[in-house]
């Protein structure tokens, strides 16, 4: 019971109303920024070369009139999902859309593990049934076991990202450990030059910290998974930092795991926070206001005294 207590810890809605405007826009910015030659594959079907899961489903060979339809559809599901009307029949469009548009993309054998977390967040998002719809939503503090349960799959996913990459690394030097040790963070530096990165190259020793560092965070990420509070926080800020140092170094960034880091804050606390700093400023003026007619009737009733 305590383990499936945790797969399914009760959380308020209006987390998921947050992530679901956040998820669908950022999607919009994705196919135009990061997997944007989805329809190229449809102009060159000579660049096709379908991966695995296109196989396994027989997915059409991208052309020009699936790749468009596909694009239309989603971005009109994209806006229609963010506004939170309608977000169930939004989302189970989007998420096979953009699954299908990211296997379209990423077929020319370039994978960006990067996606993970965000294409499962599309598929968990829809089973959450919301209790209100529009801008109510977002405040919604109805707690779900639901909504705590596909939370905890876009988490899962999220760290999975990092332990699974340091299993990678394992992996492709023979399951030795010996990525720390090597030059790859230089070689990339020389592969990819930035002022940064090519200073960091005078500094040969702080390069390895960083990769021992990197790896060590890699493999004590699922550790995040059990912490709380601030001790969490400071886990995420630790990875977004990490992703910080990569995009300064290398101009490599992984804006599509670092959203999905939302999916560990406590978004439903923006709206209680926005209106208790409204609440006091209201109840502020409606004192001025009662002591402005106190004053007035004060001097009312001099004037009647006088008279």
């Amino acid at each position: 019971m305590r383990a499936a207590s945790w797969f399914t810890p009760a959380i308020a809605l209006a987390r998921i109303a947050w992530l679901r405007t956040i998820l669908y826009l950022f999607v919009i910015l994705d196919m135009h920024a990061f997997v944007r030659d989805t329809r190229d594959k449809g102009e060159h079907p000579g660049l096709y070369q379908p991966l695995l899961l296109a196989r396994l489903l027989d997915l059409p060979k991208p052309t020009v009139a699936n790749t468009t339809a596909l694009y239309i559809v989603l971005i009109v599901a994209c806006l229609i999902g963010a506004t939170n009307y309608f977000p169930r029949i939004a989302g189970w469009i989007v998420a096979p859309a953009f699954t299908w548009w990211v296997l379209i993309g990423m077929s020319d054998g370039k994978v960006d593990h990067d996606h993970l977390a965000l294409v499962i967040a599309l598929w968990v998002l829809p089973t959450v049934a919301p209790a209100r719809r529009g801008l109510s939503s977002y405040g919604d503090q109805t707690r779900s076991e639901a909504a705590g349960w596909a939370i905890r799959c876009i988490q899962i996913c999220v760290i999975a990202t990092y332990f699974l990459s340091a299993v990678a690394k394992l992996r492709s030097a023979g399951w030795a450990l010996t990525w720390p040790g090597s030059a790859v963070l230089t070689w990339a530096i020389v592969r990819r030059p930035h002022p940064v990165g090519e200073w960091l190259l005078n500094y040969p020793w702080v390069l390895h910290v960083m990769q021992w560092v990197g790896i060590i965070g890699e493999f004590c990420s699922p550790v995040i998974l059990w912490l709380k509070g601030r001790w969490q926080l400071l886990g995420a800020l630790f990875f977004i930092g990490f992703h910080a140092a990569n995009t300064a170094i290398l101009l490599i960034h992984f804006l599509p795991t670092v959203v999905c880091w939302l999916a560990f804050a406590p978004l439903e606390r923006i709206v209680p926070w926005y209106r208790s700093r409204k609440e006091p400023k209201a109840g502020s003026d409606r004192d001025a206001r009662e002591a402005e007619d106190q004053a007035e009737h004060g001097r009312q009733a001099e004037q009647q005294a006088g008279a």
